[in-house]
C-alpha cells in the first residue's frame, strides 16, 4: 500500500477478497498487520471482527537493511496480539520475511515468484529483483508451508518449502455478480489489457497486434489499463508508440484505474487480450472471466489454469503473435460475441466463501503439528 493520504487502506485484489470472506465469519478474529514508509491515518476495524494495525517503518528498516525494521515493528505488535498463527502475504516486500521472524506459526502465501521472474529476466546482482529473489529464497525454507496460488507456483516452489498447498487466490464478491448480457454485434468492440504495464506483460509488444488489426480495416478500440511508469525505458516507449492509434481511435491507455472502475470498464468491453510472458496466476484474467468476457491469452503459468476450460477462451504459445492476430481478427469480424456460463465457473472456483474455508484447513492443519 503506497497511498498514505486515503483514511481506508487499500491492499492487493487477492488481500481485499481474502479479508471480504474472512469479515463474514464473526467466531473468527483477523489482525491486518501492514508496514508503511510514512505515517497514515487509518482506521482501527475494516470489518465487525477484522482489525487494522499500520506501523510506521523509516526506509532504513526496508529492503536495503533485509526489512530489518519492519520485521522488528511486526514482531513486537504480534506479542502484543499473541495470534494463533501468521500468514505473511506475498515474498515481492517485507510480508514473508516478518511472518516467519514472527515467533507465531507461520504459513507465507506466494503472489508472484520472485525468483523465477529474476532468473527470466537476468536480474542483475543487487537489483531489487535480485534481492527480492534471495530474500525469497530464505524466507520459504524457514516457514511452516506455503500456500501457492497455481500449479505452476507450485512447481517452482516445491523444492524449496517444507510443505505446499495450491489456492487460487479469491476473487472480490461484486466481480462474481451476474454479468451483462450483450448480444453479438450490439455494441462498439471494445478490448481490455489490464495491468502495470511492463515488459513483463508485453503491452508494447500487443501495440503491433493492434496495428495489424486495423490495417486489415477492422473496428475496435484496445484500451489499457494499469500504471505506467513513464521514467521506465519500456513504459515511456510504450507510451510514445500510442499516440498515433490514440489519434486514429483504435488504443488508448487509461492508465490507473480505481477497484470501484474497474468493473464497469469490464462491462463495458467485449473481450480481454492478456500476453504476458510469465504469470504466476494472472487474476485479471479470472475477473474477465467473471465478467464473462472474451479471453485471448498466453499459455503460460496460471493463466493456462485458470482459462484452459473456460468456455471460448482461446489460449496460445507464448511467443504465437500470428496465431494471437488470426484468432483476434476472426472474432471481431464475426461480431464480437461474449461467451456464456464463464461468470458461474468463476463463482465456483474464486468465491471469498470457497477460498476462505481452504485457508481454515489450512491453518488447522498447521497448528495441529505445534500442539
Amino acid at each position: 500500500m503506497r497511498n498514505y493520504h486515503p483514511t481506508m487502506p487499500g491492499f492487493n485484489a487477492g488481500v481485499d477478497a481474502l479479508i471480504e470472506g474472512m469479515a463474514g465469519l464473526p467466531d473468527m478474529e483477523l489482525h491486518v498487520v501492514s508496514c508503511l514508509q510514512q505515517p497514515a491515518r487509518s482506521p482501527e476495524k475494516l470489518a465487525a471482527n477484522v482489525w487494522f494495525h499500520a506501523l510506521h517503518v523509516p526506509k532504513i528498516g526496508w529492503l536495503r537493511t533485509g526489512y530489518q525494521g519492519c520485521i522488528r515493528a511486526v514482531r513486537r505488535k504480534l506479542q502484543e496480539l499473541k495470534p494463533d498463527i501468521v500468514q505473511g502475504y506475498g515474498t515481492e516486500r517485507d510480508c514473508a520475511i516478518s511472518a516467519v521472524f514472527s515467533g507465531f506459526p507461520n504459513v507465507v502465501s506466494i503472489q508472484g515468484n520472485m525468483a523465477e521472474i529474476a532468473r527470466l529476466f537476468r536480474a542483475r546482482p543487487g537489483s531489487y529483483l535480485w534481492l527480492t529473489a534471495r530474500l525469497e529464497n530464505f524466507t520459504l525454507r524457514r516457514t511452516a508451508g506455503v500456500i501457492c496460488n497455481s500449479l505452476y507456483t507450485e512447481n517452482l516452489v516445491r523444492s524449496r518449502a517444507k510443505k505446499t498447498w495450491v489456492v487460487y487466490p479469491a476473487l472480490r464478491s461484486a466481480f462474481l455478480e451476474p454479468a451483462p448480457d450483450h448480444p453479438a454485434g450490439a455494441q462498439s468492440c471494445v478490448l481490455l489489457n489490464v495491468g502495470v504495464i511492463s515488459s513483463r506483460k508485453r503491452q508494447l509488444e500487443l501495440l503491433d497486434v493492434a496495428e495489424a488489426l486495423h490495417r486489415q480495416g477492422l473496428k475496435f478500440e484496445f484500451r489499457f489499463i494499469g500504471t505506467a511508469n513513464a521514467s521506465e525505458d519500456y513504459v515511456a516507449a510504450f507510451l510514445k508508440r500510442i499516440k498515433p492509434m490514440e489519434a486514429a481511435g483504435y488504443a488508448r491507455c487509461l492508465g490507473r484505474v480505481t477497484a470501484e472502475e474497474l468493473i464497469p470498464n469490464y462491462d463495458s468491453a467485449a473481450g480481454m487480450v492478456h500476453f504476458s510472458s510469465e504469470e504466476a496466476f494472472g487474476l485479471n484474467v479470472a475477473e474477465g472471466l467473471a465478467r464473462n468476457l472474451k479471453i485471448f491469452g498466453s499459455r503460460v503459468g496460471g493463466i493456462a489454469e485458470i482459462a484452459g476450460d473456460a468456455p471460448a477462451a482461446e489460449l496460445f504459445g507464448e511467443n504465437d503473435w500470428a496465431g494471437l492476430t488470426a484468432a483476434m481478427a476472426g472474432w471481431i469480424a464475426q461480431g464480437h460475441p461474449r461467451p456464456q456460463g464463464a461468470n458461474a465457473l468463476m463463482r465456483k472456483r474464486f468465491h471469498p466463501e470457497v477460498v476462505v474455508r481452504r485457508h481454515l484447513e489450512i491453518y488447522r492443519e498447521v497448528l495441529n503439528t505445534f500442539s
